[in-house]
């Protein structure tokens, strides 16, 4: 299986100066945000101290050579951040990112006046001119992001985690924008609601791939189970599940499935999958593709169930936005009578780094109706109690745009015996985001991811890829 390689995020800086206001702000602003980047672990790219004045922002020549810098990065940036440790020349700063023909997030920062140090040498002013660059922004049509106060001081607890926010929004936003899912099988024939728009995806530079299950079960059939890449595949399930006891013919067909994808994804170049899991898989070839899903997802290559390729972006966006895998899950029960509290599950093909204890198994559901002995594969555990966000993308066809919802809430450690992947959600105000689910046709998938993602994918969805999204926030 392909391995992802996660690079240091890079971030282009503008650090913005204005000729009456001190410039000694400018220098030790520079400086400092300077620390706190390297300190976050985020690659930069800024013009040299000696490039221009201080190595900040203020003439349009200055912009010139700020914007040739960032063209010559401009295949490896995921955002800009604009600092302002004074009043900053908001004119020359928009068209630096003009003219540099950026497409990445911008975060916009002033830094804080100090009551104590108001004097025409140390006053700073970048409160009033962080209101005129973005002004700018706005006419030049280049959307931006905020922190979360409008001034603050960048080596705090609170900025810090406006910048993570928004190297997690950058990381979505980038990599949507050039996102390529393979689509394997059909949609189970009675699953009209997994129906999407190839087309509107494409607009926003998702790119689908896909394969029939007959050519994929064709491939399998040239493959041998002495080839040295089934052997692999073996290795790599027994080294991520217990498969004693369990029938070695099915975990080898299983191994074969595997290579044949893993070949598939690595030659056109695929981020995700979404396949068809029944009933075909198992009528025609005689197992689950669970683990092998589950195996994908874990390895930062998310798959999705029953060809719900807009539940993959889901999917990916989370995992995009926490570098952490993520799952596709059913709104399935409620939990007794409380209006907050529900069941999810899915039969299942988790990630294990989702769940309590995981074992292999058979699938409870297919087995009374393709037969037991067809349906080996499933992993089943119950999902660990932590804070989680939630994500649903569609398409509307009907209006030509993508929707979604989103938001956070906590798996509890409620008790339940049951089946397949699964667990116990509390959110709140939950049966308004079940009004709002049902009344706006959304499918009864939902992707969720153990980290709280929330506002930057929100950012990325809706400022930077012009997608129409509801937040449910707590």
């Amino acid at each position: 299986m392909r391995q992802v390689v996660r690079s240091k995020p890079v971030i282009g800086v503008i650090v913005g100066n204005r000729d009456f206001f001190p410039d000694h702000l400018a220098a030790s602003g520079r400086a400092t945000i300077l620390k706190v980047l390297a300190e976050e672990g985020l690659e930069v790219v800024i013009v040299g101290e000696l490039e221009t004045k201080h190595g900040a922002i203020e003439t349009h020549d200055e912009a010139n050579i700020c914007a040739n810098l960032f063209k010559e990065h401009r295949d490896r940036l995921d955002g800009v951040l604009i600092t302002l440790p004074n009043f900053g020349d908001e004119k020359a700063i928009a068209h630096a990112i003009r003219k540099a023909e950026l497409k990445v997030p911008v975060l916009v920062h002033a830094f804080s006046d100090e009551v104590a140090s108001m004097t025409i040498r140390d006053r700073r002013d970048s409160f009033c001119g962080k209101m005129s660059l973005c002004n700018n922004l706005q006419q030049y049509g280049i959307p931006y992001t905020l922190t979360s106060l409008h001034t603050m001081d960048p080596e705090s607890e609170a900025f810090r985690s406006d910048l993570r926010r928004f190297v997690s929004t950058c990381a979505v936003a980038k990599s949507l924008r050039a996102a390529r899912f393979g689509s394997i099988g059909a949609r189970p024939a009675s699953f009209n609601t997994v129906r999407y728009s190839e087309r509107l995806l494409e607009q926003s530079g998702i790119s689908i791939e896909t394969i029939d299950l007959s050519e994929i079960f064709g491939r399998i059939g040239k493959v041998k189970e002495s080839d040295p890449a089934v052997k692999r595949k073996l290795e790599e399930i027994n080294a991520y599940i217990d498969i004693q006891g369990y029938p070695l013919d099915k975990i080898v067909k299983m191994a074969s499935l595997g290579v044949v994808i893993d070949d598939w994804m690595e030659d056109q170049e695929l981020d995700a999958t979404a396949i068809q899991c029944w009933t075909s898989m198992q009528e025609y070839f005689g197992i689950v593709p669970c683990t092998l899903m589950s195996m994908m997802s874990s390895g930062l290559l998310p798959s999705a169930c029953e060809v719900d390729v807009p539940g993959l972006v889901g999917m990916y966006a989370l995992q995009q936005a926490s570098r952490k895998p993520s799952a596709l899950l059913d709104w399935n029960n409620n939990y007794g009578d409380d209006p907050d509290k529900g069941v999810v599950f899915h039969c299942s093909n988790l990630p294990k780094e989702m769940l309590e204890a995981i074992h292999m198994d058979y699938h409870e559901i297919l087995s009374g109706t393709v037969g037991r002995e067809n349906t080996f594969g499933t992993l089943q555990g119950r999902i660990k109690d932590r804070s989680f966000t939630y994500c649903k993308v569609a398409t509307d066809d009907l209006n030509g745009q993508i929707t979604a919802y989103l938001g956070e809430g906590e798996f509890t450690s409620d008790p339940l015996q049951t089946f397949g992947g699964y667990g116990v959600v509390q959110i709140p105000r939950f049966q308004e985001l079940l009004r709002y689910i049902c009344e706006q046709g959304f499918e009864h998938h939902v992707a969720v991811n153990l980290n709280q993602v929330a506002h930057s994918v929100k950012e990325a969805f809706t400022k930077y890829l012009g997608w129409k999204v509801y937040h449910h926030a707590n």
